[in-house]
């Protein structure tokens, strides 16, 4: 028997007992002597009904478990929890650090040598990755991959950066309700997850960047040929890799997340790409600040034409090459030294791979991008003194010098409510401020990107400041401040401000700032009371532990 079966063994107080029970419970499962002799491969699946984005996980998981047999392992595939971005309430964001739990404990729990980790849709992964951190068995990351486009009249379509644009046309009153249910069964065509650069894509990008994905893997559309070759390859490396042990920090270290930040800002990736890598950072004891973003997005151009910086999407990336020949145009700005899971380092990988002769328009090189330097930037100021995200590659740059009066929700409720009203005489000149929806406050649901107020748009404007203590969603586009820390439920700077307070942006200078007199802000903290926790449960212990943004939003028993 294997020693991977003797291991994590159920204490009965007599460890020889508790291995002739597994075995007996094993062999009612059908497994025989010889299946026990073979080192064991975890998968760990996030399908569900609950899950379109992971409709065809199924066959990825068949094909993992293929690979793992061809290399004279064994495979066991148990579930964890699915998280999808449209079905779940109040926001994914809330139990993404419960899945990053879970998927820790399981692989802790359960006998196995090695585990492939089946994820998706855009908190799966981050909660993959920050359990990978913390593994003391080998690590894989696999994704369902993006879907492939759909159309409407002559228009690509394209999930979400599409129905965001869609939904606003529909506000706007440029198109009719039968429009709108026409589009509606056109956005998704297929299964897999968003086909844009938003947060799904963003984040299996990077976990090919940070080496915890073969290479390839990150691009491939579901259900294609391609992603099942590669999903086959990750169960054959998964079972080599079960030989060797080799713990994920091998992986994690300080030059695979200088590369992911590098991947990051030519991707024009996902603000919430921010928040994710600080929390795998810190699990992984790698020291990651929002300064190091900031470093790396002045040094780094937009190469990737996606939406919603560009106007392609994943499929035309994949076609382009993908991830390899992105990280070959970047070659110059990588640290070559990083490890990766397929047993080569960053450099020796890159190396082993050509240049495409001819540069596609989808991926740039390095002297002809898409875009300048500083796809995202991080603010900082009065109104956010442990800084903000902002995403300069989904805006016109228009606004991004801009002063006008605050006009405050002081929750999503207050905002959905009230944004509509005429009565609140806004204009194109107010800075729209929410707040009680960071991690404490609202469990930081993607709300952050409020919508444009119906009689203003039908007025033509497109776009306000927005300032949150909330995300936004990785298909979005827009003015939006995002990630305000500390958050407003905590008693940071946003839970002062006052309707008609006068709020500065500063992009280019990287400053939020509230131009109200230090003395009546004082005033206005005195009488500041803490938000009422949640009753019970899940909720409660999130509320109470969470960490701000700026620090990845972990729970701090876990960092």
């Amino acid at each position: 028997m294997k020693e991977s079966w003797t291991r994590n063994l159920t204490r009965y107080a007599d460890p020889e007992f508790s291995a002739f029970m597994r075995r007996a419970f094993l062999a009612s499962a059908g497994y025989d002597g010889q299946d026990l002799d073979r080192p064991v491969v975890g998968i760990a699946d996030t399908s569900g009904d609950y899950n379109p984005c992971h409709r065809d996980m199924p066959a990825l998981v068949e094909a993992v478990r293929r690979g793992v047999l061809q290399r004279g392992a064994l495979p066991m595939v148990f579930p964890t929890a699915t998280l999808h971005e449209i079905l779940m309430s109040p926001t994914t964001m809330l139990y993404r650090n419960l899945l990053a739990m879970e998927t820790e404990e399981m692989v802790r729990a359960y006998p196995m040598d090695a585990v492939v980790m089946l994820g998706g849709c855009d908190k799966t992964i981050p909660a993959q990755l920050m359990a990978a951190a913390v593994s003391t068995v080998p690590v894989l990351l696999e994704v369902v991959g993006p879907m492939r486009t759909g159309d409407w009249k002559g228009q690509r379509l394209g999930a979400c950066t599409d129905c965001r644009r869609t939904w606003a046309a529909f506000r706007a009153g440029e198109l009719t309700a039968d429009d709108l249910a026409q589009i509606e069964g056109r956005l998704c065509s297929t299964g897999g997850t968003c086909m844009v650069m938003g947060t799904a894509s963003t984040m299996a990008c990077l976990a090919e960047a940070l080496g915890m994905m073969l290479p390839g893997g990150a691009t491939p559309p579901s259900g294609s040929a391609a992603r099942l070759r590669h999903a086959v390859a990750t169960g054959r490396r998964a079972a080599d890799l079960a030989r060797r042990r080799r713990r994920p920090v091998r992986v994690l270290t300080p030059a695979a997340f200088r590369n992911a930040l590098v991947a990051l800002m030519a991707l024009g990736g996902s603000t919430n790409a921010v928040v994710h890598l600080l929390a795998v950072a810190r699990r992984a004891r790698v020291p990651l600040a929002l300064t190091d973003f900031s470093a790396v997005s002045a040094q780094v151009p937009l190469l990737v034409d996606c939406k919603p910086a560009g106007a392609g999407y994943l499929e035309d990336m994949d076609r382009a090459g993908g991830m390899p020949v992105l990280l070959k145009a970047l070659e110059p700005l990588l640290d070559p030294a990083a490890f990766t899971v397929a047993g080569r380092t960053m450099g020796q990988l890159l190396a082993a791979f050509e240049a495409p002769q001819g540069w596609q328009k989808v991926i740039r090189p390095l002297d002809a991008p898409l875009g300048p330097r500083g796809a995202l930037r991080v603010l900082s100021g009065s109104l956010a003194p442990d800084g903000a995200v902002f995403k300069a590659a989904a805006t016109s740059g228009a606004l991004w010098r801009h002063e006008g009066p605050a006009a405050v929700f002081d929750s999503i409720e207050d905002a959905v409510a009230r944004i509509d009203d005429p009565a609140l005489g806004l204009t194109a000149d107010h800075v729209l401020v929410l707040r009680n929806a960071g991690p404490v406050g609202a469990g930081m649901p993607e709300a952050g990107s409020l919508p444009i107020p119906k009689y203003l748009a039908r007025q033509g404007v497109k776009d306000m400041v927005r300032v949150s203590d909330a995300r936004m969603s990785g298909t979005a586009y827009g003015t939006v401040v995002l990630h305000c820390a500390p958050e407003a439920a905590v008693g940071g700077p946003l839970a002062l401000v006052r309707d008609r307070d006068r709020i500065r942006l500063d992009v280019d200078a990287g400053t939020i700032d509230l131009l109200v007199p230090e003395e009546e802000l004082s005033v206005r903290r005195a009488s500041w009371r803490h938000p009422k926790p949640p009753l019970r449960g899940y909720a409660r212990l999130h509320h109470e532990h969470v960490q701000q943004a700026h620090l990845g939003a972990d729970l701090d028993f876990l960092v």
